[in-house]
């Protein structure tokens, strides 16, 4: 009699095994708040300090970015489910409610040989909840296997060994909650900065990254990645000197030097992308941005935040533009 309802057990279990009916596990949603910690979020699958994405949301690279001490950086956003990314323009995308973008900056050990692992200093957040965006800052912690929330910010010690060999040190500075709006700043209101179509749109082992997008459906009032503009690679030496120049003073100083932005009433200059070089007063304050990119003075040198050091290789892109002029 029992082997009778063990085999009427085995059969039933045989059975719902195969009922087409069945609905697989649904994939879980990123959680849109700021929870204690980052495994909290659902942004990652697997052990956190892997940063295997979630299917929930994608991975997007910038053809210039922005500069952080040599960091390296893993880009994400995450829509809702169902929601789509609006077309406005070759800025910034209209954001859907709870969307999050999220910045995970990390230095391999030793850039000769990447099997040696790496060290994640922070993710930073930005959610946008109800219209608002709101910004937050996770800092990992030693033993590498959790993030948690501070918004205080803080100062890391950081060691690696570069691609030359060299042994670097950094004291790598984590933004508080006040240094992130200094920068997401746009007429008091917060805003992502990175994520512009015009800096998304290139072409990523064969494939144009913006048209991956519209093609999986997260733009809309977008169809063809023609029909937006781009922004070159300020490391393509192939490429026009302006051109590279003014691509890597628009992902890294225009926020602030913007209409709207932080600098708006500190300075005369308006260094975004699409502004031209007139009306952007380049010329009038070449020397002026030559002197604050070139030191490392606290509360002088450009960027006012962001950075420890000074980027070597940016600034004599500019200075060699800014010798054009």
């Amino acid at each position: 009699m029992k082997r009778f309802f063990l085999l009427i057990m085995v059969l039933a279990t045989l059975a719902c095994s195969n009922d087409d009916s069945i609905t697989p596990n649904p994939i879980p949603q990123v959680i849109a708040e700021f929870r204690p910690n980052l495994s909290e979020l659902n942004l990652f699958t697997g052990d956190l300090s892997d940063l295997n994405i979630s299917p929930a949301a994608f991975e997007y690279k910038l053809n210039t970015e922005l500069f952080t001490d040599y960091a390296h950086k893993q880009r994400i956003i995450a829509l809702p489910e169902g929601s789509q990314m609006q077309y406005d323009g070759d800025g910034l995308p209209i954001f859907p409610d709870n969307t999050v973008i999220a910045k995970t900056f990390y230095y391999n050990n030793d850039e000769r040989d990447l099997t040696l692992g790496r060290r994640i200093i922070e993710t930073r957040l930005l959610i946008k909840i109800n219209g608002v965006w709101q910004t937050g800052d996770y800092k990992w912690t030693e033993d590498q296997t959790e993030a948690v929330l501070d918004l205080n910010g803080s100062t890391v010690a950081v060691n690696w060994t570069d691609a030359t060999g060299t042994m670097q040190t950094i004291d790598y500075e984590i933004p508080s909650n006040t240094d992130c709006f200094t920068c997401h700043n746009s007429y008091d209101n917060v805003t992502p900065i990175g994520p512009k179509l015009r800096n998304l749109n290139f072409d990523i082992s064969g494939s144009n990254q913006l048209q991956v997008l519209i093609n999986s459906n997260y733009i809309t009032g977008l169809d063809s990645a023609n029909d937006a503009g781009s922004i070159v690679d300020w490391e393509d030496t192939s490429l026009p000197l302006e051109e590279r120049a003014r691509a890597y003073l628009d992902v890294n100083c225009a926020h602030c030097h913007i209409p709207g932005g932080f600098c708006e009433d500190l300075s005369i200059l308006d260094l975004d992308y699409a502004t031209s070089l007139a009306d952007s007063k380049i010329v009038e304050r070449r020397f002026n941005i030559s002197a604050r990119m070139s030191t490392n003075i606290p509360d002088f040198s450009m960027p006012l935040i962001g950075t420890s050091i000074i980027h070597t290789e940016g600034y004599d892109l500019i200075q060699a533009y800014l010798d054009t002029l």
